[in-house]
């Protein structure tokens, strides 16, 4: 994998990037900038509707952590496709939801940010799970507020019946005035239609990464996030939710990288439940995060798990910012 970080310390990449001349940015034909397309794809859209999902699947690799879980995305994740003479910047952002504390507030917070940034915005809707009309309600309030042209993207169509397609093309096109594409981001149908189709609407220039890069984060971002991943996979009930992988040493030393995750929990109790009988859950845990690293990575890993409480951090602002989230300034909580 190619990011644009030069080492896992690297801090993320500025969102507004230099422009490349389409030379540097790997467009060997020398084409002028007129003939380049490149901008920002933000996916817009209810927690579970598949935005992940149909990033990888844009990307064609899996660039964003998935799970059977709604509200699996906490970070904005931005992933590079450069084809021809286009480059697309996709944001993928967490889902629309009413926040519930603060670091649901920080979620909604970078979603609508993103939106900010928009050059196309793509609402992703799941016609099998409609959700709550005030949901819907928030994705119209979020469309009106961006002026980039919007494209609908029902996802699932492998699993959604008929009616119900045709009843959110409807609401698309009466209430948010936009396109539509039916895709599956499970089995790839309709990716590559709705492909050209935001090719169409990117605005003219140069492009803004190099040609080979598919992601600005760092390497330990995405080490994190696999470990966050399996978390999710593996624990139930408010495990899930209440714990964030923070990688705390990255490595290398010529034989195989060694990398320290810390996995903070609000409560002690939480931590007896991650680390589990004699260590056997935690154990666990390492052994198939790891496969996914080394997987992610292309080579052999040591991976070092540690647990930590951090009481309430999901309402704190001073412990949100620690571990690296961004907190709505209108917020009066310590």
């Amino acid at each position: 994998m190619t990011t644009n970080s030069k080492s896992p310390d690297d801090g993320t990449i500025p969102t507004e990037p230099e422009a490349l001349e389409p030379e540097a940015a790997g467009d060997g034909g020398g084409a002028s900038e007129s003939m380049t397309r490149a901008g920002y794809v933000t996916l817009l859209g209810q927690a579970n509707a598949g935005k992940s999902t149909l990033m990888n699947a844009m990307l064609g690799q899996a660039l964003s952590i998935v799970t059977a879980r709604p509200q699996t995305t906490w970070r904005r994740v931005t992933g590079l496709l450069s084809r021809g003479g286009a480059q697309f910047i996709f944001l993928d952002t967490p889902g629309l939801l009413e926040p519930r504390d603060l670091l649901q507030r920080s979620l909604l917070a970078q979603a609508l940010e993103a939106l900010r940034e928009a050059d196309v915005l793509v609402v992703v809707l799941d016609p099998v799970e409609r959700g709550r009309p005030e949901l819907r309600e928030r994705i119209r309030e979020a469309v009106q507020k961006s002026a980039a042209p919007v494209v609908l993207v029902l996802n699932k169509m492998d699993a959604a019946t008929e009616e119900a397609m045709e009843r959110e093309e409807a609401w698309a096109r009466d209430v948010l005035k936009a396109r539509v594409h039916r895709v599956s981001a499970l089995t790839g149908e309709g990716v590559a239609e709705l492909l050209d189709t935001l090719e169409a609407l990117l605005p003219q220039g140069p492009f803004l990464y190099p040609a080979d890069d598919v992601a600005t984060d760092p390497v330990r971002f995405f080490v994190a996030e696999r470990v966050r991943e399996t978390v999710m996979e593996r624990y139930r009930d408010e495990i899930p939710y209440s714990v964030f992988a923070q990688v705390e040493e990255y490595r290398e030393d010529g034989r195989k990288t060694y990398i320290q995750v810390t996995l903070y929990v609000e409560r002690a109790s939480q931590k007896g439940i991650l680390i589990g009988n004699k260590g056997e859950a935690i154990r666990a845990l390492g052994r198939e995060a790891r496969e996914k690293i080394e997987h992610f990575l292309g080579e052999e890993v040591y991976l070092d798990l540690w647990v930590k409480v951090l009481p309430g951090w999901r309402r704190k602002k001073a412990h949100l910012r620690r571990l690296g989230f961004s907190v709505p300034e209108d917020d009066v909580t310590p």
